[in-house]
């Protein structure tokens, strides 16, 4: 019997629906493995199809093809390793999240998926069946166990794949990221070897799709929890780990241990990665956004020069009378030190139109936030305009405070079909746009050095949408209204804890209120790059009507 086993990991970036593309990656990941002389590759979760499929993989004819597409792929690949690629498994009509085992030119074992995640961006008891835990499976000299990402996190199914017989543990995942994820997983799947005394390979997927980012951190650990491969986070990798046979059972030999980033860092490469790919996977080269001269504009411009060059980003500064002449200036100057074309479109024309338009209307009223909005409206339309005009997707600039209260003006505004920074707090917004002046790294595109000008990060934000309007006009500073938000949003803390914190109580209650009154906006605002586990969308799911109040 061999004492040694190579097994090829596939740390690789799928397309949802996709299945032509994604064969076609999983197949060169199979020569590279056959070239190396690996007994197996392994592919992630739900490979094949892409992930999260969501309730598209309940139709029976997309389970159906994906089936012919596993059939096809083990035809094609039948003359050297083992494969091993997640898809669906449909029997009559209980569909199973599947991780299939393709040797000899057909499948030789279906692995199915016990536990399903029901939480934060997961819903998978809407679409699958939970199955039995599956055995393990002879693949060359090794008997594997095969837990299915959630499987693992879990002791239960480790255990019983340990006691019958499973000699690695080999975990196919879709973990998709968010912040101090590489750290939770490490300690789950220490906790694993720990209770297995089994190896232990967890091979995650890399891309963005829709809001969420997938950031492979694939690691091989032997008992006693020693780190023996540890790929990049956010890359595309394929990787060889040798096991090997001792007097102590299989053990795997030391392979390269890739630096992880941490803090702002592995945040901005969420947000530059996201943005690449749902441009990419939704047809789109080019982006243009409104550059205000402010600093969410600034950073929404640097991340999209970074994701896709600067000659593919359009920035437009759309002045009105309240413009100030610092505004123009440092959008001018973002602009030039990115390297991306700047126009100039003055709304003070479509403005005058509108309030002559509507002046018989409105005649008798004093004029507010409705004149004000007009002139967010306006640039949307005419951001939405060029986008249309020219094919480029309009990216929209407003942080996860704005949203959360509503600081932002539907239809003008929010418009758009992509928020980079839809997660990002403002406060971490100032710190993220120092982070980027001070570093550079080469998955960066836009050029290196100091891209947002100090003014624009120290200057006080403002909509500048009426004489020397500033933000703190109508929201607490933003130390004190991102605080209270992180309360609210992310622990869901009640107004008491906030209070008992320090918070005035009045200050709580009305971010509290004007946090529910917005909901029907966030319903309607753009995805954006998930990177925390409370992000408006999936992770936060609140009705849009509704009278309850804390008042406690």
């Amino acid at each position: 019997m061999a004492d040694t086993f190579r097994l090829t990991l596939a740390q690789l970036n799928p397309v949802v629906g996709d299945f032509a593309a994604n064969a076609e990656k999983a197949k060169a990941a199979w020569r590279a493995a056959k070239e190396a002389g690996a007994d197996m590759v392994g592919l992630p979760e739900m490979f094949l199809t892409g992930y999260q499929t969501q309730d598209l993989v309940m139709k029976p004819a997309f389970a159906d093809v994906a089936r012919t597409a596993v059939e096809a792929l083990a035809r094609e690949c039948a003359d050297g390793p083992a494969i091993g690629i997640g898809a669906p498994h449909r029997e009559a009509s209980r569909l199973y999240n599947a991780y299939y085992i393709l040797q000899g030119g057909r499948i030789a074992a279906t692995i199915l998926k016990h536990h399903l995640p029901n939480s934060d961006v997961f819903d998978e008891k809407r679409v699958f069946v939970a199955a039995d835990v599956s055995g393990p499976v002879r693949i060359g000299p090794l008997r594997v166990g095969i837990p299915i990402c959630e499987d693992a996190w879990h002791p239960d199914v480790c255990e019983t794949l340990a006691e019958t017989g499973a000699e690695i543990l080999f975990i196919p995942n879709g973990s998709p990221y968010h912040r101090g994820k590489p750290n939770i997983r490490m300690n789950l799947m220490v906790a694993r070897v720990v209770e297995t005394g089994l190896p232990l390979v967890y091979l995650n997927m890399v891309g963005g799709q829709d809001d969420q980012v997938f950031d492979g951190t694939t690691f091989v650990l032997n008992p006693g929890g020693r780190m023996m491969l540890q790929l990049p986070q956010f890359d595309e990798a394929i990787a060889h780990v040798d096991f090997q046979r001792t007097e102590e059972g299989w053990r795997a030999l030391q392979g390269d241990l890739a630096t992880l980033p941490t803090g702002h860092e592995a945040d901005y490469h969420a947000m530059v990665l996201g943005l690449r790919d749902y441009l990419a996977k939704s047809g789109f080269k080019k982006v243009l956004l409104g550059l205000s001269g402010g600093i969410d504009s600034a950073i929404v411009a640097t991340i999209a020069a970074d994701a896709i060059g600067p000659e593919n980003v359009r920035c437009v500064m759309l002045p009105s009378a309240y413009t100030s002449e610092h505004s123009l200036q440092d959008a001018g100057e973002v602009a030039r030190n990115l390297g991306c074309r700047l126009d100039t479109v003055p709304i003070s024309g479509p403005q005058a139109a509108v309030g002559e338009a509507l002046a018989p209307l409105f005649e008798g009223t004093k004029p507010g936030i409705t004149e004000e909005n007009v002139q967010s409206r306006l640039r949307g339309l005419l951001l939405m305009a060029l986008s249309n005009k020219f094919g480029e997707m309009l990216l929209t600039t407003g942080n996860k405070s704005e949203v959360a209260v509503g600081y932002c003006t539907i239809y003008g505004d929010m418009n758009g079909g992509y928020n980079p920074i839809k997660d990002l707090y403002k406060t971490r917004v100032f710190s993220m746009c120092r982070w980027r002046n001070e570093n550079h790294r080469p998955w960066m595109m836009g050029p290196p050095g100091q891209m947002i000008p100090p003014r624009v990060i120290d200057k006080p934000p403002s909509a500048e949408l009426r004489p020397d309007q500033k933000d703190e006009d109508s929201l607490p500073p933003y130390p004190v209204l991102d605080g209270i938000l992180e309360g609210l949003v992310d622990r869901e803390e009640s107004v008491s804890e906030l209070v008992a914190k320090g918070y005035d109580r009045a200050t709580v209650k009305k971010v509290e209120h004007l946090l529910y009154i917005s909901e029907y906006k966030r319903f309607q605002s753009a995805p954006g790059v998930r990177l925390t586990q409370r992000a408006f969308w999936l992770d936060r799911r609140y009705p849009i009507v509704n009278r309850w109040r804390d008042e406690g």
